[in-house]
Formats: structure tokens, C-alpha cells, sequence
């Protein structure tokens, strides 16, 4: 049996500097919102040669004063469509004039539309209100199902371990790489909250039952646990991984940061359920048995 909480302090500054690094970029830099969050202009554009995104969103920001969000091809075509803040309708026409300049190629206008923010304000509100709401009723399903709390507490701890280390990336990829936040990375930042509890749970169900059926030090029984369940845990998070990176590498632009958001809560989650969330499980029973004690 491998001793995996021989290293437990290990696991827990290891993790800490993660989340300082997330803080650190989320204080320093915030984050790149999408067209979800702020709204502004989608315009599609056929260009007819070859395009410097990089060109083309720095000739619109310089002489438009607008930011650009993202300049994202159309797999498959020859249209590229570009991502604006407010722009009036009447300077669409300057805004093909300067894509004209850049390309050196025929451009033609596809679609032009202004769009809403579809995440308001309000809504934000009632996503973090139903993730606390989720939080609080997992925490009571869990000490149900585990007859203790503690085990609730540990899931919820990691879990929200996982959510800032999936919003601390993206406010550096979206500082160095230009990652935007938008309705798809909310919808990865929830599913990744959602694997990292089942996971966690595979691993305290099998602490429960080991405990059932044999006398010994809770440490070991976690470790012999972790043992018994890193293989399917590592076969689960390998197939969702194999299918991520090929998401990534052949999906195109459209999905490629969700699937990236989707890549990194993977990841975390397979690394929180046996190395944040058991250590936790271990260092509170310590704490109550000490408790106990006196």
C-alpha cells in the first residue's frame, strides 16, 4: 500500500501557492469579458486572403477606439467574425474600410448585429446564490449519506478549491492569451464543480466501507482508500482528458477556451478528490479526536 498522505503537507502548500497565484492575477488583472458579459457588436466578414488577426485588431482599436474581443475564423470558411464593443451602426462601414486596409484582400460583410450582455448583472447574482444554495445541500446530503459533517465540509472545501483554480487561470490566460469569460466558461466552471464532488465522493465511499469492515488508524484507512480508488480515478479523468485535448487541437476557435476551462477543472478535480479533499478529511478527524481528548 502506498503511504499517498506521507506527503500531505506537501499537498497543501502546493495548493496554496496555486490559489495565491490565482488571487494574485485575479486582484491584479480581473478579467477579459466576453460579448455575454458586456455585450457589444458580433459582425461576420468573408475575406477572400490572408488575415493578421493580431493586424486587424490593433488598425480597429487604434483608429475606431473600440476594443476588440475576439477576432475567431469559421472553420471550414473563409469568414472570420469579430467580436466588438458598442460600435454605432452607421460606422459599420468604417469598420469594413479598416479591415479592407489591412487584409489587402476583398471583404465582404456577412452579418452585423448589436448584441445585449445575456449574463446580467442579476443573473450573475442568482448563479452565485445557487452555487452556495448547491453547496449547503450537498453538505447536508453528505453528512446524511456519511452519518457524519465532516465529510460534507472536506467535499465543499475542495470543490471550492477547484472553482478558484479554474478562475485564477483564466485571469492569467486572459492577461498573456486573451481568454475570455463568457457563458461558456460559466457553464465549465459548473461542471467542474460537479466532478470534482463525485469524485471526491468515489474516494469516501470507499473510506466508509473500509471502516465498516476493519479496526485501524483512520490515516491508514484513507490511505489504503486512495490506493484502492487512484486507478479508476486516473482511467475516469484520462478519457475526459484524451477527448478535451482533441477538442482543443481540432475543435476550432469557437470552443477551444471552453474546452480548455472544461481541461483545466479536470485536472483539478482529479488532483483535489485524493490530495486536498482527504488530507482535509484527515486533519479534521485528528481535530476532533483531539477535541475529544480534553
Amino acid at each position: 500500500m502506498i503511504n499517498w498522505l506521507k506527503f500531505k503537507y506537501f499537498y497543501f502548500v502546493f495548493s496554496f501557492f496555486i490559489l495565491l497565484l490565482g488571487v494574485v492575477g485575479i486582484w491584479k488583472w480581473g478579467f477579459v469579458l466576453g460579448i455575454d458579459f458586456s455585450g457589444g457588436v458580433l459582425a461576420e466578414y468573408k475575406i477572400e486572403g490572408n488575415l493578421s488577426t493580431e493586424a486587424v485588431k490593433s488598425e480597429i482599436e487604434g483608429k475606431l477606439s473600440v476594443s476588440v474581443f475576439s477576432i475567431l475564423p469559421v472553420k471550414g470558411t473563409s469568414n472570420y467574425i469579430f467580436k466588438l464593443a458598442g460600435l454605432p451602426f452607421e460606422k459599420k462601414d468604417e469598420l469594413t474600410s479598416v479591415i479592407s486596409s489591412v487584409s489587402n484582400a476583398k471583404v465582404e460583410l456577412v452579418k452585423y448585429e448589436e448584441v445585449g450582455p445575456s449574463i446580467g448583472p442579476e443573473l450573475i447574482k442568482k448563479t452565485i446564490y445557487a452555487i452556495v444554495l448547491g453547496s449547503f445541500f450537498i453538505l447536508l446530503l453528505l453528512a446524511k449519506q456519511f452519518k457524519e459533517i465532516k465529510y460534507g465540509v472536506c467535499a465543499i472545501l475542495a470543490m471550492l478549491h477547484d472553482s478558484m483554480v479554474l478562475l485564477g487561470s483564466f485571469s492569467w490566460l486572459g492577461h498573456f492569451f486573451g481568454a475570455e469569460v463568457d457563458f461558456l466558461f460559466v457553464t465549465a466552471l459548473l461542471t467542474t464543480l460537479s466532478f470534482s464532488v463525485h469524485d471526491t465522493i468515489v474516494v469516501y465511499d470507499r473510506i466508509r466501507e473500509i471502516t465498516r469492515r476493519e479496526v485501524g488508524g483512520f490515516e491508514s484507512i484513507a490511505n489504503r482508500a486512495l490506493t484502492e480508488t487512484m486507478v479508476r480515478s486516473l482511467n475516469n479523468s484520462f478519457t475526459i482528458v484524451f477527448m478535451l485535448v482533441a477538442m482543443i487541437l481540432l475543435g476550432g476557435a469557437t470552443i477551444r477556451w471552453f474546452a480548455i476551462a472544461l481541461l483545466i477543472g479536470t485536472v483539478s478535480g482529479t488532483y483535489s478528490s485524493p490530495f486536498v479533499a482527504v488530507p482535509l478529511l484527515v486533519f479534521y478527524h485528528k481535530w476532533k479526536e483531539k477535541r475529544r481528548d480534553f
